[in-house]
């Protein structure tokens, strides 16, 4: 028997859900959130397992995912000119299932010449298939608005300098484009094992507003 918690209904599906009460304390977009899905659920559209089965897969993405594709594409040249190309096939080609219905994704990389920034300035969308949910600063229109106007200023606050002689291009995401940064591979990793390599790819590294972490700062990790 599953147990509920205090002002915790049941649905058919044995899915509890708040009600009413305890949605106002949920705050206004989250109570509107339950409303809606108490709704789908009684006119038989989802199930409340569908719910928490979707939540359950939100929950299980990490930006560990993203780190071991940039990982493999650092050590495997032909792997990563199909990330480049194709990343789509690619990152199905290395194990990870990706919805059919998932907005395109392109993969841009960082050179000595040109650095990448992601922003999405109507509201947070992301590769979340990837890098698992946005941190909070992704979703501020502080970071949304600065982003695409002072991108060496906000990459600054990151603790990340940019030299005037670098391209700072800045890639505005939308629900029909996803964009993941192949951050540049860090000097002094030419002996690492893949799996150790991971370890340097930060979720900022992917969004473009830091570089990969050195093997020494990782150490001290």
């Amino acid at each position: 028997m599953t147990e509920k918690t205090p002002h915790q209904k049941s649905d058919s599906t044995g899915h509890g859900r708040p009600d009413a009460e305890a949605r106002e304390q949920l705050g206004y977009f989250a109570g509107r959130v339950m409303a809606m899905e108490s709704l789908l659920i009684e006119k038989g559209i989802i199930q409340g397992s569908d719910v928490q089965r979707m939540a359950d897969e939100i929950d299980s993405q990490s930006p560990t995912d993203g780190a071991r594709v940039v990982a493999r594409a650092w050590v495997d040249p032909d792997f990563k000119a199909r990330l480049l190309t194709d990343p789509m096939t690619a990152i199905r080609d290395l194990g990870y299932e990706l919805a059919s219905n998932m907005p395109r994704l392109e993969v841009v990389e960082n050179t000595e010449q040109v650095n990448h920034l992601i922003v999405c300035t109507l509201c947070s969308c992301y590769p979340r298939a990837l890098l698992g949910r946005p941190p909070q600063w992704y979703k501020s229109l502080a970071y949304r608005a600065r982003a695409v106007v002072d991108p060496r200023g906000v990459m600054k606050e990151f603790g990340t300098e940019v030299s005037e002689e670098v391209e700072l291009r800045v890639l505005d995401s939308t629900a029909d484009i996803r964009f993941l940064v192949l951050p540049q591979r860090p000097k002094g990793t030419e002996e690492m094992r893949e799996d150790d390599l991971v370890k340097l790819v930060t979720r900022d590294s992917m969004i473009g507003v830091t570089p990969a972490r050195s093997p020494a700062s990782s150490a001290v990790l």
